[in-house]
């Protein structure tokens, strides 16, 4: 029995992918170990969204070769997509899948074994036609689950769209039955992924169903307790998706909202969909029917052109609206993307330093919405994360909260009442009642 070892770089759709292509090579005979269990095969799953993706994948290729000098290794995703020939000549890849072949990787390195040059097999993104059901299962208590894939979009500094083609989606039908089949298991969370996750619908090309039809009836399902969106463009998110995420039993009031600047200058020359007013609306919604709801916001740091003046709006802008935390990413160049030919380039001195102003303001506001929890009650998920003597959780509303270790309560739902906040940033609770 061979073994196999996998490592993914990047977002939850990869990670989502990952363990789908796991259980095939196990349900094939394979044995999945550690990467460091001088595997027979690795099987590499990268990014392409930033520079330092790119390098890691060079880094993770180097260990592979140290810890198994002998085994077989395959490069599959985004990158893959992106620069096969490239990552054909790192030293150690035997293989390069892009994004229409990743999911069959068995049946098209049949053996996995080792060539005198690597085998690249990548068509053309716009072949990347179908769409391959994918979730997670790594993790008991939560899950990922893939319904959309790729994007039509064309953001001045995205390589998503090359590197994983046109916007595509799984049915309904399909959803609710993988779903289904996930409340049989230990899982109680599923966290519904994807590249455009809101523009969820389309399928051979045309829009067929509306990401509110999906989760209206993903509702219905009983066995998981609770479903998570995972990010939504503010274009997408409409009025009613919020109305109804206020009034579901399952659906949680956690909204994460990519929002990129707070300049409409910059917003137009990232070519995003949208400007601020409407992000403002989407997040004043959102608090007028869930005041407890979090919002998380990707920003982005330091694009083309973003003066001093630029960044100061950006902000102060998220100084002022009712969110609850920050995901922020220093702009890296990107090869092939409109951003890249963009002059009027902003120093990594300065990117760094706005980048750490912002990381600043999301610690900030990230314990001002926990602090405006203390004494409220809410329903947690304690996972097997020990810390301190504390089992960790999140609530509906996704504050990471902390409780004496109990056994009993690990992977089930359970009441607590948010007593306090600790030194770091850690919500504690009380009357821990099985729910």
């Amino acid at each position: 029995m061979k073994k196999v070892a996998f490592y993914t770089l990047g977002c939850k759709l990869n990670f989502s992918e990952t363990s789908t292509i796991s259980r095939k090579f196990e349900d094939s005979g394979y044995r999945k170990v550690d990467f460091t269990d001088t595997p027979d095969i690795f099987i590499i799953n990268t990014c392409s969204v930033t520079e330092n993706a790119d390098k890691k994948c060079h880094k993770i290729v180097r260990e592979a070769r140290a810890i198994a000098p002998d085994s077989y290794v395959a490069i599959i995703g985004c990158y893959a997509q992106l620069k096969p020939k490239e990552i054909s000549e790192i030293p150690g890849v035997d293989a390069v899948l892009g994004a229409s072949e990743k999911f069959r990787l068995l049946e098209l390195l049949d053996g996995f074994v080792r060539q005198p040059q690597p085998v690249v097999i990548s068509t053309d993104i716009s072949e990347a036609s179908t769409f391959s059901t994918s979730h997670s299962m790594s993790d008991r208590t939560r899950t990922f689950l893939k319904v959309q894939d790729g994007c039509d979009y064309s953001c001045s500094f995205c390589t998503i769209p090359l590197a994983r083609g046109h916007s595509r989606s799984d049915s309904i039908e399909r959803i609710v039955k993988t779903a289904t089949e996930i409340s049989l298991t230990e899982v109680k969370e599923i966290v519904l992924t994807g590249v455009n996750t809101g523009d969820f619908g389309i399928q051979d090309g045309v829009r067929k169903e509306r990401f509110i039809q999906l989760i209206q009836a993903l509702d219905n399902i009983e066995g998981i307790d609770r479903f998570r969106i995972s990010s939504i463009e503010p274009n997408l998110l409409t009025n009613d998706i919020i109305e109804f995420v206020s009034e579901s039993h399952r659906f949680a009031p956690h909204f994460h909202i990519p929002l990129q600047s707070g300049s409409d200058k910059i917003l137009k020359l990232m070519r995003r969909r949208y400007q601020r007013q409407l992000y403002v609306e989407r997040v004043d919604k959102i608090k007028s029917v869930m005041p407890h709801a979090c919002i998380g916001v990707d920003v982005i740091v330091g694009f083309p052109g973003e003066n001093h003046e630029d960044f100061i709006e950006t902000y102060n802008f998220l100084n002022e609206l009712n969110i609850s935390y920050l995901h922020v990413f220093t702009y890296s160049e990107r090869e092939n993307t409109l951003a890249a030919t963009l002059t009027d380039r902003v120093s990594m001195k300065d990117r760094n330093e706005r980048s750490k102003m912002l990381h600043i303001l999301s610690d900030k506001k990230r314990r001002s919405f926990y602090e405006q929890n203390i004494g409220s009650e809410h329903t947690v998920i304690f996972e097997n994360d020990i810390e301190d003597g504390l089992m960790h959780g999140f609530t509906e509303n996704y504050v990471r909260v902390g409780a004496q270790y109990d056994p009993m309560m690990v992977r089930e739902m359970q009441r607590v009442r948010i007593t306090k906040i600790s030194e770091k940033g850690v919500a504690l609770v009380e009357n821990v009642i099985t729910y």
